[in-house]
Formats: structure tokens, C-alpha cells, sequence
């Protein structure tokens, strides 16, 4: 997808997109990682200026695009000590 083919309201913040699609966060952070989806700079107007804030942004097309693909893997149980 072309950035421009986006409207201002495709862009979400990570918490957005998660509970939009039901993809954990660490996930969509691993897919713009690896070049599947695209990052996007926040609008700094919108900080608390605290460092808490949520700087990076994602497409909301593209990560319903990816979360069609995404089955959760199952963790391991944890071994007894």
C-alpha cells in the first residue's frame, strides 16, 4: 500500500491497532521490523511530554492486511525444577 493512497484516520497508534485486529503489540512491532508493514511519525503535538508517550504510528489497512495471516503460536509450558 502507497502512503498516499492513506486517510489520516488509517494511522493508529500500536494499543489502537492491537485491539483493532486482536495482534499483540511485540507483533506488529516485529512486522514493521521486518519491512511487512510501514512505520509512520506520530503527531508530536499529541505528547504528555512525560517519555510515556506513543511516538510511532502504523496503517491500519496494512495491519489488518498482515493480522488475516496471523495464527498465535502456542508457548511451551515452563519445565519443573
Amino acid at each position: 500500500m502507497h502512503p498516499t493512497e492513506l486517510y489520516p484516520d488509517d494511522l493508529v497508534y500500536e494499543h489502537e491497532a492491537s485491539a483493532a485486529t486482536g495482534v499483540p503489540g511485540p507483533t506488529i512491532r516485529q512486522w514493521a521490523r521486518r519491512g511487512k508493514i510501514r512505520r509512520y511519525q506520530g503527531d508530536p503535538t499529541q505528547y504528555s511530554g512525560h517519555g510515556h508517550e506513543y511516538k510511532t504510528m502504523y496503517a491500519l489497512p496494512e495491519v489488518k492486511a498482515q493480522a488475516s495471516r496471523y495464527r498465535p503460536m502456542p508457548q511451551r509450558a515452563p519445565k519443573a525444577a
